[in-house]
């Protein structure tokens, strides 16, 4: 599925997708949105198992991409996927450490059909060191990646959010790291073999701001303010509110002063004196806001220049935003033989030169593979090995 701008973006490089849901579907998936001909090798049994757990979520993530039916654990789908590796740029998997080489498909395996090759592993904790082996999922990643350690209010513990932190981040720092392999393979002939851990992708996330706390109260942090936080309204919406800046706390308290007696004082228009007093800040602010709704807020806020919006609860509240629209952020994935239409997000970036990341839809499992073992694995002669 080329881009079908006269841009080329990554098409030309052909990665082959051995992995299952989250982490290596979005990696994979932002390689084939970026143009790149991802095929997707799954079992005969049931394939990917993100097909049954959430059909939408397993569409987002495998689009554009093809797939072909292999078992690898089986000596002529062994065969075939090292043709297939033989005319590929890169392997993605997310097996457990040593599974590959179980299979007899560990790195050198793959180096010996295709020296170019480059291989990304993405596994929970990498394929060393004494959590090498163990299960896990993302929150079990977080815990453990000083996520956690990171405070967010001036008081009570940080809470997990929705996004899989561990997944995404590792999912990115894999595509990314894909991509430099695989151009740096073109240059100097030699591939290699990348070990992504999602708990160091996590931590590298989380590292900026927890280490410098290392000894210290969590909740002396510089960057953990009263004046930026969510804050529950008079109608039980909430708002998102931010003025880090000095400016931006002034117009905001100037303005509702009036409304508001509690704003008058001036003692905390400067940040060295909200942050000191981060507790009381937190606890003004979130009085004033609960005196009114959602409504009246956003009509008195839409007048003033500083950070606030309001809080989306929902899809619908994201889809009927009219930046998302302006922007084009989401866009219709064509229906295909099994599924129909679907929107989805595009990839979250606009080139100037265009890129059409809504191109096709998710395939049905082994959709493609006649076609590519017919374009890419040449017949085997009886006598061949």
């Amino acid at each position: 599925m080329e881009p079908t701008t006269g841009w080329p973006g990554l098409a030309g490089v052909r990665v082959l997708d051995l992995s299952r849901l989250l982490p290596g579907g979005f990696a994979t998936s932002l390689l084939a949105d970026l143009g790149a001909d991802v095929i997707k090798v799954e079992s005969p049994d049931r394939g990917d198992y993100g097909r049954l757990v959430d059909p939408d979520t397993f569409a987002a993530l495998n689009r554009n991409k093809r797939s072909v039916i292999l078992d690898p654990r089986e000596d002529a789908g062994r065969e075939t996927l090292l043709r297939l590796v033989a005319a590929s740029d890169a392997v993605v998997e997310s097996h457990r450490p040593g599974v590959m080489e179980s299979m007899g498909l560990g790195y050198e395996r793959l180096r010996a059909a295709n020296p170019r090759v480059v291989l990304c592993s993405i596994t929970g904790f990498g394929q060393t060191g004494p959590y090498a082996s163990r299960p896990g999922h993302d929150v079990n990643f977080l815990a453990l990646s000083g996520f956690f350690a990171v405070p967010h209010r001036p008081e009570g513990p940080v809470d997990r959010v929705g996004v899989r932190v561990a997944d995404m981040s590792g999912a990115m720092y894999a595509a990314l790291s894909t991509v430099v392999a695989v151009f740096g393979a073109r240059a100097t002939g030699a591939g290699q073999h990348l070990d992504v851990s999602l708990h160091e992708a996590a931590a590298g996330w989380a590292a900026p701001l927890a280490l410098p706390l290392s000894g210290r109260d969590a909740a002396e942090s510089p960057l953990v303010t009263g004046d930026n936080d969510v804050f529950v309204l008079a109608d039980g919406r909430r708002l998102a509110f931010a003025t880090f800046e000095d400016k931006f706390w002034r117009a905001f308290r100037l303005r509702f002063a009036g409304e508001f007696p509690a704003l008058a004082d001036d003692a905390y228009d400067r940040r060295a004196d909200r942050t000191r007093a981060k507790g009381e800040v937190r606890s003004l602010l979130t009085e004033v806001f609960a005196q009114r709704d959602l409504a009246w807020w956003s009509a008195a806020l839409a007048e003033l220049d500083v950070p606030w919006a309001p809080v989306y609860e929902s899809a619908a509240e994201f889809l009927a935003d009219p930046h998302v629209a302006a922007r084009g952020l989401v866009g219709t994935v064509p229906g295909s033989a099994a599924d129909g239409p679907r929107r989805q997000v595009r990839f979250p970036v606009l080139f100037g030169a265009g890129l059409e990341s809504l191109r096709g839809a998710a395939p049905a499992h082994g959709e493609h593979t006649a076609e590519v073992l017919a374009d890419t694995v040449p017949p085997r002669s009886p006598s061949a090995p």
